[in-house]
């Protein structure tokens, strides 16, 4: 079935009529629309009428990327008002007509002004997630999407390794980073990239600085390409020389953790269960209360979305499709910090890695 059909499908269970896509991400997975202003309201009934609106702009970008299951619209207003205004009115005999919108886009005051200009008949209900929800399960075409953007990553860190860490600048090494993803084809990182040693590694979203990377201390690197319209993600953490035996003993638990709970990924487990098999190692060696945050998230035309891996996770179960990151982390405040990711889609036999780095220990000056 067509995104168009299974989102169709989608509505006539809620009992909506007509749908507001408005939210950048999700009118890109319906309609292909890669532009900044771009809205569908997408009907119950798979044969449409389904309509994208957009401005001048647009216009010709539009119809080279809109499919025609779609009206295409420009218009010289407010998206959203020209999409309610465009509605007619409904009889009694025609009954109410129910509008859905996702209620966790659209702002209060879109909300209100919304309320003004629906006709007569018609009234506004809330479908949060039921974009979302479709985006959760990736089609052969996204996952070979996310895999280009993984290993364009990986091919990218490789090259900034060889050249070296000691001496350079945090900083440095991560706009180095981006600038030989963007030249290997990706529209550019899918996030601020993070570069962090030694003290600067316990802080799970570290800016890298203009300060040199030392020898003999723990380094950070967490980044990822956007390529195709498809995030990446990945993290690893190297020696820059000689470590304690404490940073040994660290970076051995965390490795342990994410490749058990890399193993226990699979359709069936939720969120909450996959990331309880890292928490538990964690929290048997002594550090529960320094893996501060989930063990994952889901990855796609966004590197943060649904599935989530962590304790707070809706209670439902991963399916094959989904893309997931397994991230444990342990942060020692003022003295180091071990991150080790991967990027897996869940298959019906198990996690696939999509990321290509060894996990080993590994020391580069």
């Amino acid at each position: 079935m067509t995104r168009v059909g299974s989102l169709a499908a989608e509505l006539r269970e809620r009992g909506v009529d007509l749908l507001l896509i408005a939210a950048p991400f999700d009118v890109r997975y319906m309609t292909d629309f890669t532009g900044s202003n771009g809205l569908a309201v997408l009907a119950a009934q798979e044969s449409g009428p389904h309509r994208f609106l957009t401005d001048f702009r647009y216009d010709t970008q539009s119809a080279e990327q809109v499919p025609d299951v779609f009206t295409r619209e420009i218009v010289a207003v407010d998206l959203l008002e020209a999409a309610v205004r465009a509605l007619e009115p409904r009889s009694e005999e025609a009954g109410v007509g129910r509008l859905g919108f996702d209620d966790s886009i659209v702002t209060v005051k879109q909300h209100a002004r919304l309320l003004e200009l629906l006709p007569a008949g018609w009234e506004l209900i809330e479908c949060g997630g039921a974009v979302a929800g479709l985006r959760e399960v990736k089609d052969d075409s996204e996952l070979a999407r996310i895999r280009a953007a993984a290993e364009l990553a990986d091919v990218a860190l490789r090259e900034v390794l060889e050249q070296g860490l000691v001496g350079r600048t945090e900083r440095e090494v991560a706009i180095e980073l981006e600038l030989r993803m963007r030249r290997l084809g990706a529209e550019g990182p899918s996030f601020p990239s993070i570069v962090a040693a030694g003290p600067h590694s316990a802080l799970p979203h570290a800016e890298p600085r203009a300060v040199e990377i030392p020898k003999d201390t723990l380094l950070t690197i967490d980044w990822g390409a956007l390529h195709d319209g498809y995030c990446s993600d990945c993290t690893r953490t190297f020696a820059t020389g000689s470590l304690t035996e404490d940073e040994r003993d660290i970076y051995e638990l965390v490795r342990r953790a994410q490749e058990e709970a890399l193993a226990a990924v699979r359709p069936g487990p939720s969120g909450r269960e996959i990331d309880a098999v890292a928490r538990g190692i964690i929290e048997q060696a002594g550090h529960g209360e320094h893996f501060g945050h989930g063990l994952g998230h889901g990855v796609g035309l966004e590197v943060h979305e649904a599935p989530r891996l962590s304790r707070t996770a809706p209670q439902k179960a991963l399916c094959a499709g989904n893309v997931v990151t397994v991230e444990p982390g342990v942060y020692l405040p003022g003295r180091f910090g071990v991150r080790i990711e991967d990027l897996a889609i869940v298959r019906e036999d198990g996690g696939e890695s999509l990321s290509g780095l060894s996990k080993q220990l590994t020391e580069i000056q």
